[in-house]
């Protein structure tokens, strides 16, 4: 691809975002109106736990299909392949006669979505090649998910409370054409020189693996964990995770390459990744439920009681592209973990429900410490690889994003519902939330803790370790290509 002016490049860079908001957007405003759909469409927590979950399922399962497809056939074409789909399922979901439509709406939609934030992001590090400048991209990236909590809640309670829930799916489709329009008209086309193989087993095993295992989790609460449906579900999980990794291991092209896990810093992210947003949408999904069935707000008061956590991090998303562009992931992560961490902490200990006061200095420390975790996620997963692997790479880094969120509405809402309900009120979902709130400040934990493993000189050294096993291989290919 040829080098792009700057004004061109930062054109590029504001369409990828334009994907990104309508993605988030999608996840923001939805969990705004997921009691008045709990209402309308007579849904348990699982149902509703079900409209996140079928999507973020799909998308984590095909994200890596999608980038790699990309790399191949152009990250151009998917893009737009992704843009219209999307906005298609859109259109579909707010359609939709009753619970089990819109989930299979939403899953449509997701392939869409599957299309454009690694692809997007791909694209990205493919236009900015300059690491400082590549990092401060990405921290405009991040800031976008910061845009899409901060108008999410107030754009989807409004909607909500005066044209109703169907209508929070419609503004994803003027900003969807919008980007189409734009992408085919300043979007340059490109691919990897050296593009990987299709690899259905191992999309196959992904699926089985991502799907039982959240499957499980989400249903135990109702059937039982000792159930023999639970059971066989938890059992397709484990001989599909030992599939997959001795499957792929032997595979010339796989799906997913493990050799990228050799990298400290690149595994660190992955977990990090899985651990934020599985806190992030745990977060969203029990506060939402709580202001609207406990607080008795309307969709609108709940979305805007949720502004100091997106402002901090629309604030914070930003200036941690500049500070890891400037010194590196590793102040970014250890801040981040640890004001996630002081947010659970303050829910789960010291009771933040109790004043409005200490639920909006909660609010402020989680918004301030996702903020901060983006950019380094993102930078750390892709900036080790060589331009030619930016596909897959941005790609498994999405993938642990959605399954992070799988996770985190899975394990926080069969908290919820093993603890409380569907009904529960007052101090009954208060209690049953309480362990839930502490899950998110073990994930804050973690981020710290791995922040500070991965990001010293040793995890540095296996980094480039990392690389120059891709570099030789590289260079092996090009003499065979020559012989």
């Amino acid at each position: 691809m040829a080098e792009l002016s700057r004004r061109r490049r930062l054109l590029v860079l504001a369409i990828c975002c334009m994907s990104l908001l309508i993605v988030s957007l999608d996840n923001t405003v939805l969990n705004v109106a997921l009691p008045s759909m709990q209402h309308e469409l007579g849904a348990s927590v699982s149902g509703m736990q079900w409209t996140i979950d079928a999507y973020t399922l799909v998308l984590a399962s095909l994200l890596m299909l999608s980038g790699s497809t990309a790399d191949r056939l152009g990250r151009r074409r998917i893009f737009l392949v992704g843009l219209v789909v999307f906005a298609i399922g859109s259109l579909l979901c707010s359609l939709a006669p009753g619970l089990e439509w819109l989930v299979a709406f939403r899953m449509v939609q997701a392939v869409g979505g599957s299309m454009l934030n690694p692809v997007a992001m791909s694209i990205i590090t493919n236009t900015f090649t300059e690491p400082r400048e590549r990092a401060r991209a990405i921290g405009v990236w991040g800031g976008v998910v910061g845009i899409s909590m901060a108008a999410g809640p107030v754009i989807g309670g409004l909607l909500v409370q005066t044209v109703g829930w169907r209508s929070i799916f419609w503004i994803n489709v003027p900003i969807g054409a919008l980007a189409l329009f734009l992408t085919l008209r300043y979007v340059p086309e490109s691919r990897a020189p050296k593009p990987r193989r299709v690899d259905p087993v191992g999309q196959l095993l992904v699926i089985a693996l991502l799907g039982s295992l959240t499957y499980a989790i989400i249903e135990a609460p109702e059937a039982g964990w000792a159930s023999p449906e639970i059971l066989a579900f938890v059992v397709v999980a484990l001989v599909s995770l030992g599939a997959l990794i001795g499957y792929e291991r032997r595979r010339r092209e796989p799906l997913v390459d493990l050799r990228f896990f050799h990298s400290a810093p690149f595994s660190g992210a992955t977990v990090i990744a899985v651990c934020a947003f599985a806190s992030l949408a745990g977060f969203l999904f029990i506060n939402t439920l709580y202001l609207q069935n406990v607080r008795g707000l309307s969709a609108l008061d709940a979305g805007l009681y949720m502004i100091p956590m997106a402002g901090m991090t629309l604030i914070f998303a930003p200036l941690s592209g500049r500070l890891v562009g400037s010194h590196g992931p590793r102040l970014s992560l250890l801040l981040a973990g640890t004001f996630m961490g002081a947010s659970g902490l303050l829910f789960a200990a010291f009771d933040a429900q109790a004043t409005t006061a200490l639920l909006f200095t909660g609010y402020v420390l989680f918004g301030i410490g996702f903020g901060l975790v983006n950019a380094p996620i993102t930078n750390t997963a892709v900036s080790g690889m060589p331009r030619t692997q930016a596909g897959v790479a941005a790609a498994v880094a999405s993938t642990s994003r959605q399954v992070g969120q799988s996770l985190g509405v899975a394990v926080i809402g069969a908290v919820l519902a093993g603890g409380a309900g569907a009904g529960a009120t007052g101090a009954e979902f208060l209690a049953a939330g309480r362990p839930a709130w502490w899950i998110i400040a073990g994930c804050g934990a973690a981020i710290l803790l791995l922040g500070a493993l991965t990001t010293g000189r040793w995890a540095l050294r296996t980094a480039r370790r990392t690389a120059e096993l891709f570099e030789e291989e590289h260079r092996n290919g090009h003499v065979t290509a020559k012989a």
